[in-house]
């Protein structure tokens, strides 16, 4: 619960942070209209399609003797509250969706090795990873470069009635998604907490996700976003690149078709880092220089460090919690 928490606390608001820092929603309007995407996004998705939840929950095995599953699980969640927190304070928008990975695989492998991990699900981490940076940023590009194309001999004024209301519904959308993949990651942990626990039971190629636990999760998340989340709107949306209303709809509209497709694929991706990679690409499209690349720079080193640091702090913190309990 309090990753879930977390996630929404510091990972939700990059859905929203290009119609706040274009004005086109306010930051309270936006923030509590990503609680309630969040919220549908969580629980409409994974009671259609839960492909991201049972990659996540069989991404790795925490199989053990006695208790030791459930205190390593314990263990890598924690790392991953810690690890995001301390994002948060630096206004660094790192990614949940890797910590929660990279914190998953360091305590499995604390209890088994590397023979606790599952290959071939990690290969769709990977995919992820490629897939969300060309999507992101070659979409953020092409797709400004059309709107500047089709828009040419349009009355500026016309132009931006219509990105305005493009863009609230791109940032619903985002919203939206961002619950779908982002949501469905931590209901497998759940459901894997609860399995440790002998309150569930995996059938075929994951678990049977109840609705209850949908709700729960999707509620967390969307109370997250609601108690913090100006901090990263401003490094994402204000500080990396100074956006007009027609580029914030093609980052909106990039990041959404990425996430989307991912989700319908089972792949887990990051949606920070598509959404980032999205307005990068944007930026890039009138010219390399408007882009803010020490901010890019800074996200890049949290983005590379996230898995072997977040791994390592979970690996040992679940070697200590083993022997604690």
């Amino acid at each position: 619960m309090g990753v879930i928490f977390v996630n929404g606390w510091t990972d939700a608001p990059n859905a929203i942070a290009t119609a706040v820092s274009t004005r086109v929603l306010k930051p309270n309007v936006a923030i509590w209209m990503a609680v309630v995407m969040n919220f549908l996004g969580a629980l409409v998705m994974t009671y259609f399609n839960a492909q991201v939840a049972e990659t996540i929950s069989n991404i790795v095995s925490f199989e053990a003797q006695g208790n030791a599953s459930q205190v390593a699980l314990a263990a890598s969640l924690f790392s991953i509250v810690v690890w995001a927190v301390a994002a948060w304070y630096f206004g660094i928008p790192t990614s949940e969706s890797h910590a929660l990975i990279a914190g998953l695989t360091g305590s499995a492998m604390a209890l088994g090795g590397l023979g606790a991990v599952n290959g071939g699900e990690w290969t769709k981490v990977i995919i992820g990873l490629v897939v969300s940076t060309v999507m992101g940023f070659g979409g953020g590009y092409l797709i400004t470069k059309l709107i500047v194309l089709i828009f040419s001999n349009v009355a500026r004024k016309t132009a931006n009635k219509v990105f305005t209301y493009g863009q609230a519904f791109g940032a619903a959308a985002n919203a939206f998604l961002h619950g779908a993949q982002d949501g469905q990651k931590f209901m497998g942990v759940f459901m894997l907490g609860l399995f440790y626990n002998n309150m569930a039971e995996k059938t075929g190629s994951g678990f049977e996700i109840p609705l209850w636990v949908m709700a729960l999760c999707s509620i967390t998340m969307g109370i997250g976003t609601s108690v913090g989340g100006m901090r990263i709107i401003k490094s994402v949306g204000m500080d990396m690149v100074k956006l007009e209303r027609y580029q914030g709809f093609a980052a909106d509209l990039s990041a959404a078709i990425c996430l989307f497709l991912a989700s319908i694929f089972g792949i887990p991706v990051s949606t920070t880092h598509t959404k980032t990679t999205a307005i990068m690409g944007v930026g890039a499209s009138k010219r390399i220089s408007s882009v803010d690349w020490k901010i890019v720079k800074d996200m890049l080193i949290a983005w590379i460090l996230t898995f072997p640091g977040c791994g390592l702090i979970a690996f040992f913190m679940a070697k200590l919690f083993v022997a604690i309990f």
